[in-house]
This record gives C-alpha cells, structure tokens and sequence, in this order.
C-alpha cells in the first residue's frame, strides 16, 4: 500500500508524516534514533487493510522532517509534544501510539503529557533504566565522530545520497541514515544525552492506557530488564518476548498478529484484557498471567 506523505508546522519545523488508510481510529508510530518513517511501513500498511489510519511521523532531526542544528530543539519531552501537534493538526481526539526505541519512548512521553488521548501503547524496545550505562558506552562515540569527524561523514552522506532506493527495507534505512547530515544527527544525541530518557518511574506508574511491550534477550541498549519493569509499572500491559531486534523486520507475522490482536482490543473490535493485570508472553506464544505489585 502506497502512502500518501504530508506535513504540517510544529512549534515553526516543519514535519514530515506518511498517512496509510482512512478513518476514525488512528495509529501514530513512531522510529527508533535517526531511522525515518520508512521503519514502520509494512505495519503501517497490514493495520491499514484492517481498517486503521496509520500515521507514521518522522520526528524533528529524522527523516525528512526539519533538522535544525541546535541541540536544544531536541529532547524526549519535544518529541512527546511533537505527537500531540500532529493529532492537534489532524483533529485526532484519540489514538494508539507506539514507535521502537527512541519512538517507544516517545510514545511514553506522549501519554505522560496527556494519557486522556491516548487509547493504547505499543512499546518496542523501550530504553529505561536499565540501559543508560549501555547507552552511554555506545553513543559516546558515535556523538563524537559525528561532531569532530564531521567531514568524513558529510563526504560518506554524499555518496549514499547518490545510491539508489531500490533494496530491502532493512538496507534502504541504512542508507538513509548515512545520507543524513551529521551535525543535526549530533545535536539529536546530544540533546537527548543530557536530558530525560523516557518519563521517569513515578509518571510511569500512572500511566492507565492498555500497553503492549515487545521486548527481547539480546541487547544492552534495550535490554529485557526494561521491558519487564515497564510491565510491572504499567495497569494493563502486556509483554511479548521476540525471538531478536530484528524478528518484526525479517520474519514479522508472528509479532504482527500480537500487534493486530492489541490494536483491535484497544479500539474495542475484541474483549479487552482485565485493567489491573499484566501478562508475559514468550516466544512461543504461551501467556502467564502475572499479578500486578505496585509499591505507591
């Protein structure tokens, strides 16, 4: 399914979005740090042909949305009110937000502004607690070269620039991310670097709109560790362990039908699963329910 892109003003930036399908009830997801909208296109499609509206938006310094140079137009809590502007642009009362990583965490954002508008979460990957250590190691680098080695990687932009779009989606979003200029991408890292990572455990937990969380064993930066926890914050969430971080990339039809079966619940097409319960779900697809503890 081809989307139709579009754009709107932001606090004076200009964001970009890819709109797929029609309707009263709204998707918006979100990218993981740097990846365009491009990343959440095959879901954004199959959620289409259910009957969504699905809007994939690429935040400030990402994709083609404006990449301004300072590092403060940058931060969780900007993109968390960038969300809301676009459901402001469009007259949405209400959606399902949900992103990988960074977009994860600004799906978090999001519902900590105002969780009234927010009719569910899909939480991939989210990068909490547990991975700042993780984080810092390997993005410390990366920040550097980008900000001294800024020639070097301008020189690499131009060449991917002049590749091709024509490979798998997995390639075509790496290029894109090399073509991006280095210094925005910098000022992104850095401004999320000395700011807040996701909204903190005490706006966490009172956070009600049902969730699912899609996490897995194989990575520091988004370690499993952090996909639990936000389990047991959260009223009504639920967990699916995937298999590794590329399993809804390459073999997507199992987390897909997690995915589908979430969002029809969210918006009421099936019976809701109990509000003060939480569940795991391995890779197997076998669910245990988990009684909720929360210390207030």
């Amino acid at each position: 399914m081809q989307p139709r892109t579009r754009s709107f003003e932001h606090d004076g930036h200009r964001l970009v979005y890819d709109e797929y399908g029609a309707g009263e009830r709204a998707v918006i997801l979100m990218p993981g740090l740097l990846f365009s909208r491009k990343m959440h296109g095959p879901l954004a499609g199959t959620l289409a042909k259910r009957g969504y509206r699905v809007l994939c938006l690429d935040l400030l310094g990402h994709g083609e949305s404006d990449r301004p140079p300072a590092m403060g137009n940058y931060s969780m809590t900007i993109f968390g009110g960038q969300v809301h502007g676009l459901m402001d642009h469009l007259g949405i009362e209400g959606a399902v937000l949900g992103g990988t990583s960074l977009g994860a965490n600004t799906a978090l954002e999001a519902a900590a502004r105002d969780s009234s508008r927010v009719q569910g979460m899909l939480i991939e990957m989210p990068v909490l607690d547990n991975a700042l250590l993780a984080c810092a190691i390997a993005f410390t680098p990366l920040m550097v070269s980008l900000t001294f080695g800024a020639p070097v990687a301008r020189a690499l932009s131009r060449v991917a620039r002049l590749v091709p779009r024509r490979g798998p989606l997995l390639a075509d979003l790496g290029l894109d991310l090399i073509s991006q200029d280095p210094k925005p991408s910098a000022s992104v890292l850095q401004g999320l670097f000395f700011g807040r990572v996701a909204p903190p455990h005490e706006e966490r937990i009172r956070l009600e709109p049902p969730t699912l969380i899609i996490g897995h064993p194989r990575d520091p930066i988004h370690p499993f560790s952090d996909s639990d926890m936000l389990l047991h914050e959260l009223a009504g969430a639920r967990l699916v362990e995937a298999s590794s971080i590329l399993e809804l990339r390459l073999s997507p039809e199992r987390l897909t039908g997690e995915i589908v079966f979430f969002i029809d619940e969210c918006w009421g097409e099936r019976t809701a699963t109990p509000r003060r319960r939480a569940s795991r779900v391995d890779t197997n697809g076998s669910a245990t329910a988990v009684a909720r503890r929360r210390s207030v």
